[in-house]
């Protein structure tokens, strides 16, 4: 879900800094990329050599390296980030950032931000629930800033009450909210399709195509970073992914996809079916290898379930579906058969005829043609670009 985000981390002088130590490793793990900031008094209480191995970038804290005088360009990093998290977020710094002070790199990378900015006050209970300390949050808030209420507890003062920092899970559920809740298909389900299905001749033997199922796991990935709920459908493949996102079916053959696929899709919004599906399977299975002795020379074959036809059956108004359609003559006529004769919304048509799109490649080149017969061609691209294209077409429906 924090795959790739990049988030800076601004740690200001507080007890509760030690901390953040959790709060990186956690984000980290996420998939998150880290870099962190410091205030001269937060390195008081934790490290900087800590953070940056956690993290794996600098820990940075002044305006400039005292060595070589290079200077940390606080308006970069600010345009770096997609979130800026402040945590803790002393009382101090919240005076300060209310005010528009800024001398430090904390607080000047604050006042150069474009991001959203999320804070995590940590403080005793008298002095999170002075006048002066409220005022300040409220100001903040009002400037847009996001702001995590600070937990019940035990304090470093041995008081016991509000100001603690919100525990590092806490914070890292928030930050999972912040970015689904404010992406274009957050909470929408999408099922898709990717890869080969293998139709068993006998205990060894199938027949197959060249699939990799790589424009499907893009898809899926793309799904995900724009909020979505995925069901990855995967026919056999290599590909891996460790986005949280997404939740993979295995499947093998075109009547276990089907089943799959069947299940899942009422509860769909969306459905993005790029497996390469068999049209045929052998009408009967050897249990064991068949041998060339025995004299077989013919397989008998029949039809596969056409899942996408089966699901636009299916399909309730609300519902998304999307086909691929892969030609060799006539594309655009067949493309525009399939969408009426399957209800889809839209269908990504590729050509064999094109170098660079088909099987196997790293690379694909579409056209995206739609029930209203808009046609849209894209130029030879990278597959996660070429999934870019196709969620935004689905995002546009969708608004």
């Amino acid at each position: 879900m924090l795959k790739n985000k990049k988030i800076l981390l601004a740690i200001t002088g507080s007890i509760a800094a030690y901390k953040t130590a959790v709060l990186v490793r956690l984000l980290v793990k996420e998939g998150a990329q880290v870099k962190v900031l410091m205030t001269t008094n937060a390195k008081e209480f934790i490290s900087p050599l800590t953070l940056s191995t956690l993290s794996k970038h600098p820990v940075l804290s002044e305006f400039t390296n005292s060595k070589d005088g290079q200077w940390n360009n606080h308006v970069d990093l600010a345009l770096w980030a997609d979130l800026l998290v402040i945590a803790p977020a002393s009382a101090n710094t919240l005076a300060k950032m209310a005010l528009g002070v800024c001398d430090n790199l904390v607080l000047a990378t604050y006042l150069s931000a474009k991001c959203k900015v999320m804070l995590a006050p940590a403080m005793d209970l008298d002095m999170y629930q002075h006048p002066s300390t409220k005022k300040n949050l409220e100001a903040l808030k009002s400037y847009g800033n996001l702001v995590l209420s600070a937990g019940f507890g035990e304090l470093a003062s041995g008081l016991t009450g509000e100001g603690r920092m919100a525990e590092p899970e806490e914070i890292v559920a928030e930050i999972k909210k912040f970015f689904t809740t404010n992406l274009p298909l957050a909470g929408k389900k999408v099922l898709i399709t990717a890869g080969p299905t293998y139709e068993a001749i006998d205990a060894v033997r199938f027949i197959g195509n060249h699939s990799s199922g790589k424009m499907g796991m893009a898809l899926a990935e793309q799904m995900a970073a724009m909020g979505a709920q995925v069901h990855l459908v995967m026919g056999p493949s290599s590909l891996k992914s460790n986005n949280l996102g997404i939740t993979r079916i295995d499947v093998v053959s075109a009547d276990d996809m089907w089943q799959a696929c069947r299940n899942l899709f009422k509860s769909c919004d969306i459905a993005v079916l790029s497996a390469a599906v068999a049209d045929f399977k052998p009408s009967k299975t050897a249990t064991n290898k068949i041998k060339k002795s025995s004299g077989f020379s013919t397989i008998e074959l029949e039809h596969t379930t056409d899942i996408l036809e089966s699901l636009g059956k299916l399909k309730k108004k609300q519902q998304i579906l999307v086909g691929f359609a892969l030609e060799t003559d006539n594309e655009i006529e067949h493309a525009k058969a399939k969408i009426k004769n399957k209800n889809l919304d839209f269908i990504v048509l590729n050509s064999l005829n094109d170098k660079g799109a088909g099987f196997k490649s790293d690379t694909n080149k579409i056209t995206l043609i739609d029930k209203h017969n808009k046609i849209t061609k894209f130029e030879l691209k990278s597959k996660q670009e070429v999934a870019i294209d196709i969620v935004q077409k689905v995002i546009e429906i969708v608004r």
